[in-house]
This record gives structure tokens, sequence and C-alpha cells, in this order.
């Protein structure tokens, strides 16, 4: 029975097809094959402010790399230029964020010495002049990067051997005057990640510990608190690398280590003061102390009323011989020059300087520069230690990307440990002003230098952007487990954070990098697989049909004619 023609070519045919086929999967496998390396990115802070866009708005990424933002004539939109901080020029990026000139995403390359995964590997005398010399860059890159609208994506990621081998391939095909294009060989980067949402409804925790003091019987009235203060979350340009060692890290071990030393001197009934001692880590710091306010707000009357004085302690850890106590009462006022004389008398003995800043509260402004002023607005004395001799500009110094780790901060923040925990002690015991030396360094209530260091570990490793903690984060049940062992009564207390922020997700992801070829090469290659394919074919169609049916194949079909009725 003879096959009919239909069915013949269909037989055919079906091996072209599957040829074909067979090329335009080869020529995407050129074109995307797989990845030359996968890094992990970190993306620029995406946030509204009463309503105003700032930060990256875009996550997902795929274009072209570049090596330069200022290619002269060169149309940008689809490229991702890659820039590495030590050839970050801050004046012209400004000027390119400004004007708003198109650009397919931007992403910037960090030594390693700003890795807070890596620095116990590095040469500390060796990287840290270096890391000096490039933190003003980044300093100014963070702000410059946090307080504009950029429409495209904006990533962080580390140098590695496989991203700067990309690098280089990159700057040699822009040095040829043809960078990346669609049409052009180079690479590809890659982010997939969805739509950046809104985080709903941001959660806040404070935590706090008392250190009850030794009452009588024949105390009626309660007894006077002392409060030690330190807020612990972050804000940084990239979320997920904000870790803040010194901002406000420095202050969480101060704060930790104190609470160590007044527990061991407390548990002995015949050294235990008559004062209480509450510890406070509050959340919400970048965001005006919105957590500090919270607390403040939770206490009942008795016990705001009790309150003699609070310290609250801020980046202590940048300087080892400068530290400043800013306070919103006048020097002059009683309470103030005796916690400063306290101080001061201290500082002169372990040799540290220790100056006044006075800045006086606008009550019609509710922004505050320091945490103590949550306290004086409540009509609480209190003052704030810190290394920094003025109040930081707003969304600054709270745990950036230069802050991950300052190489023997530790000496500092021993210092600043003595500091406060000698002034307290002197106060409560009623020794100010003699040489009395209660945490001695050879002594039971010395301080412990490997406490410090394991707590400042921790912290110069553990992102803390409080839009991005959970209830349930590691970090927050970590210090609320280790201020229960040193305290009593430990609570954490859980508020929505509020005001003006909205803050977006998609903080993190991976960037792949393919190599690609050019559009000229795909085209040549399917044109000569094209050609063989055609020829293999009609050789097939001669050799087992024959000429006539690989003609037909080509050849019109005749029409058929409609008999009418």
């Amino acid at each position: 029975m003879a096959i009919p023609r239909r069915t013949r070519e269909g037989h055919i045919l079906q091996p072209l097809y599957s040829m074909i086929a067979l090329v335009f999967v080869l020529v995407a496998y050129i074109e995307l094959g797989d990845a030359a390396t996968v890094v992990d990115v970190y993306r620029l802070i995406q946030y509204d402010l009463a309503g105003s866009p700032y930060g990256s708005r875009f996550a997902s990424l795929n274009h072209h790399a570049g090596s330069s933002l200022f290619a002269p004539g060169t149309d940008l939109s689809r490229t991702v230029a890659m820039i590495p901080l030590s050839e970050v020029n801050i004046t012209l990026i400004r000027e390119y964020i400004g004007q708003g000139r198109p650009l397919g995403g931007l992403l910037f390359l960090l030594p390693r010495i700003f890795s807070f995964e890596n620095n116990d590997d590095l040469d500390k005398e060796k990287h840290g002049s270096e890391k000096d010399m490039l933190t003003s860059d980044l300093l100014d890159l963070e702000q410059t990067l946090i307080h504009a609208k950029i429409p495209y994506p904006v990533y962080f990621a580390f140098e590695d051997d496989n991203i700067n081998s990309v690098l280089a391939d990159v700057k040699r095909n822009d040095a040829t005057g043809q960078p990346a294009t669609a049409t052009a060989a180079g690479y590809k980067l890659v982010v997939s990640a969805p739509e950046p949402r809104k985080v709903v409804s941001p959660t806040i925790m404070n935590i706090q510990g008392w250190l009850p003091g030794l009452k009588t019987d024949g105390d009626s009235n309660q007894l006077p608190t002392i409060a030690i203060v330190a807020s612990y979350d972050t804000f940084g340009a990239a979320p997920a690398l904000s870790v803040g060692s010194d901002s406000n890290g420095s202050g969480v071990v101060t704060l930790l280590e104190i609470a160590r030393l007044f527990s061991l001197l407390y548990s002995n009934p015949r050294t235990r003061g008559r004062y209480n001692l509450l510890f406070g880590l509050t959340s919400g710091g970048p965001y005006n102390y919105n957590g500090t306010l919270k607390w403040l707000r939770s206490f009942d009357q008795r016990v705001h009323e009790s309150i003699d004085y609070a310290i609250c302690l801020n980046t202590v850890g940048s300087s080892n011989n400068e530290l400043w106590l800013h306070v919103s009462k006048p020097p002059e006022n009683t309470y103030i020059r005796q916690i400063y004389d306290g101080f001061s008398s201290v500082a002169d003995e372990l040799g540290v300087k220790v100056g006044i800043k006075h800045k006086k509260i606008n009550i019609s402004n509710p922004r505050v520069a320091w945490e103590h002023e949550q306290f004086s607005r409540l009509r609480i004395t209190a003052a704030t230690l810190s290394g920094l001799s003025t109040p930081p500009n707003f969304l600054e110094n709270s745990g950036g990307l230069s802050d991950n780790r300052h190489f023997g901060n530790e000496a500092a923040i021993i210092k600043s440990v003595k500091l406060v925990a000698e002034s307290i002690a002197r106060h409560i015991y009623g020794h100010q002003g003699k040489k009395v030396e209660i945490f001695a360094d050879n002594s039971s209530l010395a301080v412990n230098p490997s406490y410090i260091a394991s707590w400042l570990d921790l912290l110069s490793q553990t992102p803390r952007v409080a839009p991005f903690l959970t209830k349930n984060d590691p970090l927050v049940i970590a210090l609320k487990k280790e201020l229960g062992e040193h305290t009593t009564e430990v609570n954490v207390q859980n508020e929505v954070l509020d005001g003006v922020f909205t803050f977006y997700d998609s903080i993190s992801s991976k960037l792949y990098i393919y190599q690609v070829a050019s559009v000229t090469f795909d085209l040549l290659l399917l044109l000569v697989l094209g050609s063989y394919l055609i020829t293999l074919f009609s050789f097939l169609v001669i050799t087992t049909r024959g000429l006539d049916d690989l003609i037909s194949l080509f050849r019109r079909p005749p029409s058929r004619k409609v008999k009418t009725a």
C-alpha cells in the first residue's frame, strides 16, 4: 500500500524540525551558559521617609557589565557599572545620580578588609592603615546613596579572585572602545529577585534587667535607681551588612560587662549597694530613639521617680584617650556637675580625657540628637557618654559598612567599662573624689577582656537593622539570656516602630555572572549550522526518496477545484 504524500513529507520534515530546535538551544546555551561565578550581593537600603522615596528602588538585574559610568556618548541604560571602592569618584557619582542619567545598575566592590566574616585572617597592621584610607570614601559613598532616590538596582559585593578576574576582563573590553552591549561579547550580570515589598508593622524590641539594691528593714521609701542604657540596633546603606561594631556594638558590650561586674558585687550582701541598677538595651536608635521613648513611657510612676540619673553609652570604642559627656542641662547644674566630676576623676586615673558638651533641647523639634534627650524630655537627669564630640547627622554613625571591626578597639572598650563602672560604684558607696579602686585588675571584680572580645566578635558579625529583626531573632534571644545571667526580672518589650519610615525587603541575593558571546558570533554559528542542516536534509531526502521528492517538498501544491452543484 502506498504511503500518502503528506505522511511521507511529515516523516521527512520531522528530523528537520528537531534539528532547527537544536540550533536554537545551542545558540541560547552560548548566549547564557553556566555562570562564570556566583557572588553574594547586598542591596542598597530602600525606604520611604514621610512618603518620599530613598535608596535603591529595584532589586532584579539582567544587564551586561561595564567598568565605568563616564564613557562619553555611551548609552548605559542596559549596563551595570562595576566600581571598586578604591576607584570611586564621589563627586562624579553625585553628579551622575543627581542628574538622573539612565543606568542598568550599580555594583560597588568592597575590599575584604570591610568584610565582617574574614577580619581574623587579615594582617591587622598591614590592612589597618589601608582600611583607614578607604573608610572616609566609604562613608561619603554611603551617605550619598542613602539620601538619594535611585531608580535602578544598587548592590555591594566583596572582592575576591573570581570577581576581580571578571572586572579585569570587563576593563579590557571597555578599553577597546566597544563596551559590552546586547550585540557585543562580555559578561552579563543577573540577579533574580522579586519586586521589593513593604515591611509591614516592623517591630522594635527593648530588653531590660534589674539589679535590686539592698533595702534594710528601716527603709520605707523605694531605693534610688541608676540606669545604664545602650541602643543595640543599626542602620546602614546595606542592611544585610550593618553590623555596627562601634555604633553601637561597643556600647552594648560595655553595658553587658558592667552588668556582669555589678552582679558579682551585688551577689554578696556585704557589698550590695543601696541603689537599684536598671540595664536597658533599646531598639530604634537610628530612628529618633523611638524604642527608648516607648520604653520610658512604659515605666510606672514609682520607677520614673526613683531614677537618680541615667548613663547612655554610644560609640565608646573608637578612642582610647578621649570621651565626651553630652548633657541637656547646663554643666553648672548640681546633678550634672556631680556626674561629670565623678567621671572626670576616674578618667584622670585611667589616662583618659572626658570633656563635657551641653546641647539644649528644642521642645518644638521632635528630633533628638542623643539618647539621653529622650530621658531629659521626661525630666529625668541623663547624659550620653560617647567618643563623638558632636551629634551625628540624621541616619549617620549608626552601623555603616565601614563599622564592622576596629582593630584594637577592645582596649578602648575596657577603659570605658572601667570608667563607667568605677564612677557609678563610687557614687553608690559614697567614695566620690577618692582613689578607691573597686574593680581592680588583680581582683575577682576585674574587667574580663575575653568576655568583651567574644561579645564584640558576635556583634561585629551580626547585622541588626530593627525593621528586619523578628521577635524570635537569635540575637535578641542571646542578649536577653546574657542579661538574665547577671540581672533579675529580665523582660523584652515588643513595640511597633512608628514614625515616618517605611522599609522594603529583599536586602540580599545571589549575583550570577555569565560570560556571553557576541550576536555576530551567534549569527555566524546559526548560518553555518543552518547551511549544514539544509545540506544534510537534502542529502537524506535524495538518497532515500529521490530528487523528485525533494523538489516536490518545495513545489507549490496545485490548487483544488471546488465542484459546484
